[in-house]
């Protein structure tokens, strides 16, 4: 952690202020706008937060506004950490050297409350001068929290945390410096859309079982079709869950012979959720009913609390009637059992796989 605070300073002489900024914006003009980021490696859309920061909203959409952003790069990346850009030096490759000096001291501190979570844009300071913001920012690809309270938090990433942390794994130097470019094309400033309807929450049970998921794993594809007369909600869940990409990099983390394959938990999962990805998750009601635990039945699993199931499912390849009414079968294997008998095969330390089998993809599809 304390090289992530030494990264996010920045170490310059410090020029002569000019009078801190402070936007002739009203809350109105303000209220409901979102920065549009678009990159080299893909887009981030910003939901802008005037209430706690006031000035830097302001000063950001001014920037913004006169494309001051526009050709600048990403000049510090840590894993899975922190990126940081909006140096405007970084437009000019020959001035690699200087980046993070340019930008800055043009605001006063609006320290709020927000967290430092996965997705908080925050503007860069010079180290122990808290009124040396400007037009430097960086957003967290994981959560931060030695950083809570020590920088102003002016905006949340609502679309394209994937895109940050993709940014932030970019190989780099010993000092974050990324290896190629990473550009800012443009930062464009737009009303809040309306939300997306998720067809998947207003579907009554017989319009899910129109929908199957197609897990693609390193061994081959499995295609589950859904028991939403047995366990409707969980079956939803499950579809929102790999429709919004949550199963994608997971593992499959046990194997037990004659009786299951288990994976979808997300502390084996490759990379961190984004912010939209981490607000579907959720703790599921148990239900259970008669459908038999047999091989290709899928059941959602849980901890000591039959209600503590999330994400981890497991497919029965055994004698599994044991678990009949205690785990919530919702699903049923409809092409590739040869491939989770295949995955049953793999040779086990316990009951971890030692060659690492993953979900590389989970599609919802409608056959």
């Amino acid at each position: 952690m304390a090289l992530l605070l030494a990264l996010l300073l920045v170490v310059q002489t410090t020029p002569a202020r000019p009078a801190p900024f402070t936007t002739p914006l009203t809350p109105a003009q303000m209220a409901s706008k979102q920065a549009v980021i678009e990159t080299s490696m893909g887009t981030i859309v910003v939901d802008l937060l005037p209430a706690g920061a006031p000035n830097h909203v302001g000063y950001f959409m001014k920037l913004a506004g006169e494309g001051a952003y526009s050709g600048t790069a990403f000049h510090r990346v840590i894993r899975y950490g922190i990126i940081q850009g909006g140096d405007p030096l970084s437009k000019d490759p020959a001035k690699a050297a200087q980046y993070g000096t340019g930008g800055l001291n043009v605001l006063r501190p609006e320290f709020n409350a927000e967290p430092m979570t996965a997705g908080a844009v925050a503007a860069v300071l010079v180290p122990n001068q808290p009124n040396s913001a400007g037009a430097q920012f960086f957003i967290c690809a994981s959560d931060q929290p030695t950083l809570q309270g020590q920088y102003t938090v002016f905006g949340r990433v609502v679309d394209g945390l994937e895109v940050v942390q993709q940014i932030s794994a970019a190989p780099a130097d010993t000092q974050g410096k990324p290896a190629e470019r990473i550009v800012i094309k443009s930062v464009t400033i737009r009303d809040t859309p309306p939300p997306v309807r998720d067809p998947l929450v207003e579907a009554t049970p017989a319009e899910l079982a129109a929908y199957h998921v197609v897990l693609e794993t390193t061994k081959g594809e499995i295609e589950l079709a859904f028991l939403t007369d047995r366990a409707p909600e969980t079956a939803r869940q499950v579809l929102r869950l790999a429709a919004a990409g949550v199963y994608d990099g997971t593992t499959v983390h046990r194997v037990v012979a004659n009786f299951v394959v288990q994976t979808g938990a997300l502390a084996y999962r490759a990379k961190p959720l984004t912010a939209k990805q981490s607000a579907l998750v959720h703790n599921l009601a148990p239900e259970f009913s008669s459908e038999p635990t047999v091989p290709g039945v899928v059941s959602m699993a849980h901890g000591d609390d039959p209600a503590s199931g999330n994400t981890s499912f497991f497919i029965c390849i055994g004698a599994c009637r044991s678990l009949d009414n205690k785990y919530t079968a919702f699903a049923r294997v409809v092409r590739g059992m040869d491939v989770v008998q295949a995955i049953a095969a793999v040779p086990v330390d316990g009951e971890t796989p030692k060659d690492a089998i993953a979900i590389v993809k989970a599609r919802v599809v409608k056959p």
